[in-house]
């Protein structure tokens, strides 16, 4: 059973009165650092350079190895449950009051080709301290990601739930805000900030109806239910918006009609996120957009008389294998193209080479239906075109060279 008072009244009895020992000291300096952050992660390193000189007064003596007399201290400190190992020389104080009963909400993240960060939205989200108490109130929840106006049109854009906070191996004072894998999903459409002339964001309206500049601007920030259900149910696209019917004067009574559920009140639409019905319906949607319907590697454009196009939305790396619903992680293709696309029979280099398996059985046929250069045509915007890291997997796990 995790002891739940301070660390160090387990041992009281041991020590006399007076100045206080190693033990209560550390305790007190997590104590201070997390409040300091606002996040119950810490680095060993953080304790040497913002506490140590405060351990030493607090309890009169520097030892011959003060470091190492810190590092046994976190170790009882992890023994007895007050802190849990994270990874080298980082750690989590799960018994501050303020960290432990902390409000959960769901979030906005802020992100665009404006930041200096390098974000990698599918993977992770990098933020500096001044944004730690915010970020931590959003871990194990939802967030909107938010491209800000002076950065492009796309407005609220996609969702993902934030699975832990982490110090950033790479850049020192930074941290990482991890996307909990296969979370990620950018909606059907993009949402965009206002709309009416009114911000979709309620939350960011004062009492007097006019937008709160501060709240807008902040990087991190909560968001309510209301707002994050509004705005997920104006970025997901339904079944009728992503298959265009050609058949408008069928009358009615001849189209099938569903019937609705009574209503039983509000629904949290982040139940609606992990259905894969509903992932796969805004993935297509993008990845057709931007590929113009067409297929990549053969060019063709065939759409059916209900409007439907023959192109289907192929994932580079599988759903299986942890692959994003990201339109870098997706490429459009006809039907066959699809199949022999994921059962390795045909690749692409991270230049867009088209890629022929040796097991393909009729490869004069296979020849003629790709375009004559065996160079695919990708969306022209970078950050459209297959990732690397996706179009590496897929020849290292699924293509027979």
């Amino acid at each position: 059973m995790r002891w739940t008072g301070p660390f160090w009244t387990m041992f009281r009895p041991m020590w006399g009165k007076g100045m206080a020992n190693w033990t209560e000291a550390v305790e007190s300096a997590v104590r201070r650092h997390v409040s300091k952050t606002g996040s119950p992660i810490f680095t060993r390193q953080a304790l040497i350079d913002g506490e140590l000189d405060a351990i030493i007064a607090e309890t009169g003596s520097a030892g011959a190895t003060p470091q190492q007399t810190l590092s046994r201290e976190l170790q009882q400190l992890r023994d007895a449950g007050a802190i849990e190992f994270v990874n080298q020389g980082t750690y989590r104080w799960i018994g501050a009051p303020d960290a432990a009963g902390q409000e959960r909400s769901k979030g906005v993240l802020v992100v665009g080709s404006h930041s200096i960060y390098e974000d990698e939205p599918e993977r992770f989200y990098r933020f500096p301290p001044r944004w730690m108490a915010n970020a931590s109130k959003i871990v194990g929840s939802w967030v909107i990601y938010q491209e800000p106006r002076r950065a492009g049109r796309r407005g609220y854009y996609a969702v993902a739930k934030v699975e832990k906070i982490v110090p950033d191996p790479a850049t020192e004072n930074m941290y990482l805000a991890l996307i909990e894998p296969g979370s990620f999903l950018e909606f059907g459409r993009d949402v965009p900030f206002q709309l009416n002339g009114q911000a979709v964001e309620r939350g960011l309206l004062g009492p007097d109806g006019r937008l709160n500049n501060g709240r807008a601007i902040q990087s991190i920030r909560a968001i309510s239910d209301a707002d994050f259900n509004r705005i997920v149910g104006l970025g997901l696209i339904d079944e009728d918006e992503l298959l265009p019917r050609a058949d408008e004067d069928e009358p009615v009574s001849a189209r099938v009609q569903e019937e609705y559920a009574p209503w039983e009140g509000p629904v949290d639409r982040a139940t609606m996120l992990v259905s894969r019905t509903v992932r796969n319906r805004q993935f297509r949607k993008r990845v057709l957009d931007v590929y113009e319907c067409r297929c990549a590697l053969t060019g063709m454009k065939l759409i059916n008389g209900g409007g439907r196009a023959e192109a289907q939305a192929a994932h580079i790396m599988s759903v299986e294998a942890g692959g994003p619903d990201v339109v870098n992680n997706g490429i459009a293709l006809s039907g066959t193209v699809h199949w022999m696309f994921d059962r390795g029979l045909i690749t692409l280099s991270n230049a867009g080479d088209i890629l022929l398996s040796r097991k393909i059985n009729d490869i004069e046929s296979v020849e003629k239906l790709i375009y004559n250069d065996r160079k695919a045509r990708l969306p022209a915007s970078p950050a459209h075109r297959p990732h690397p890291r996706y179009l590496e997997w897929h020849r290292r796990e699924c293509f027979h060279g």
